[in-house]
């Protein structure tokens, strides 16, 4: 049933602003899960609320909490999240990076001790809205752990995402945002909720079998991920730990850290402003020259159409603007139970219901 994206950001907000987040950190937290169903990140979206709930009770997550520079010079900056909201500490650490970068042409941000970051291409849109071009590379140093070595059979990486993004003059900009693991765990429990098998090749159970059962990945013992790519995902992906993890401070995976039992995300960003490397024109017009030589051609399929980093998000963004956001009912029930757990009124509770996108009412 796809429900209007504000009625789901207003009842998200509130579950926050309930348990215990000021209104501000409530609405950003809210505003980052419903952008992630909006472009089409399920995955990264409000199926996390009751995670994100149940971590906040069990101090995995604080509440209210602000990015803290533990050093800096002009062009980096080494941030502390103070187990924060990832959501909250993200913005922060990107809006220093900004800062550096726009000043002094560059800027390196190594953030450590983050709660989960949500949808790492959030922060490479940040940085290209401010006309920079950004990398940045996730760790995960406590709990998390998800993803099997090439050529292992048991959980020794997180999912460890990577995310870049170029500014265009006029267009919206190229943004990157893949996992190194060949599927993300958030869609696995889409995968589970909405009792549909995995795709092949994408997971392993506890015995180290390859299965599409998204089930045997949650079972004792617990399965395994794959890297994207075999051994090139691998390889980026402990790539991913020594930037996230040991140049951050924040730790490299490993469940004998101290983070072990939250959910820690290290980050580290590297920002660019390019009109310090090339003059401002050139760069743009070879970055639109190349999005359109890569648009035009031929497509595959009949048609088809070759998209561009960031297409995808854009063309189901304004569909779900316009249709609603699609929510299984596991997921929705997930939501209420997790609304009326943290006292949230009926009447709000209610207005999601209100809140059906007019097609599927």
């Amino acid at each position: 049933m796809p429900y209007k994206p504000e009625a789901v950001e207003r009842l998200v907000a509130a579950i926050f602003a309930r348990a215990g987040c000021r209104d501000e950190e409530a609405r950003t937290v809210a505003r980052h899960l419903v952008e992630a169903n909006l472009v089409g990140h399920d995955s990264h979206g409000v199926i996390r609320v009751p995670s994100y709930i149940d971590w906040l009770r069990k101090d995995m997550v604080r509440a209210n909490q602000s990015a803290r520079i533990v050093f800096e010079t002009d062009t980096v900056a080494v941030i502390d999240g103070q187990f924060g909201f990832g959501q909250v500490i993200g913005e922060q650490a990107m809006a220093a990076g900004i800062r550096k970068a726009r000043r002094h042409a560059l800027a390196a941000v190594a953030l450590r001790n983050s709660g989960h970051l949500g949808r790492i291409g959030d922060w490479a849109i940040m940085a290209a809205d401010a006309g920079l071009v950004s990398l940045h590379w996730v760790n995960t140093s406590g709990a998390g752990i998800l993803v099997a070595p090439f050529g292992g059979t048991d959980r020794r990486l997180s999912a460890n995402p990577i995310a870049a993004g170029a500014p265009r003059r006029n267009a919206p900009p190229l943004i990157l945002d893949i996992a190194t693991s060949a599927i993300a765990e958030g869609k696995i429990q889409v995968a589970r909720n909405k009792g549909e098998a995995l795709p092949e090749g994408m997971v392993i159970d506890g015995a180290g079998r390859p299965t599409r059962d998204p089930q045997a990945f949650y079972a004792e013992p617990p399965g395994a991920i794959f890297p994207f790519g075999g051994h090139k995902g691998y390889a980026l992906s402990v790539l991913c730990e020594v930037l996230a993890g040991a140049l951050t401070g924040g730790g490299t995976s490993h469940p004998s850290n101290p983070t072990a039992r939250r959910v820690v995300n290290g980050m580290f960003s590297v920002l660019l402003d390019p009109t310090v490397f090339t003059p401002a024109q050139e760069f743009a017009r070879e970055i639109r020259r190349l999005a359109e030589w890569v648009r035009a051609s031929p497509p595959l399929e009949a048609g088809g159409a070759v998209l561009r980093p960031g297409d995808l998000e854009r063309r189901i963004a304004a569909e779900r603007r316009r249709d609603g956001i699609p929510l299984d009912a596991a997921t929705l029930d997930g939501l209420v139970a997790t609304a009326r757990g943290a006292g949230v009124g009926e009447a709000i509770i209610a207005a999601l219901e209100g809140g059906v996108a007019e097609d599927a009412a």
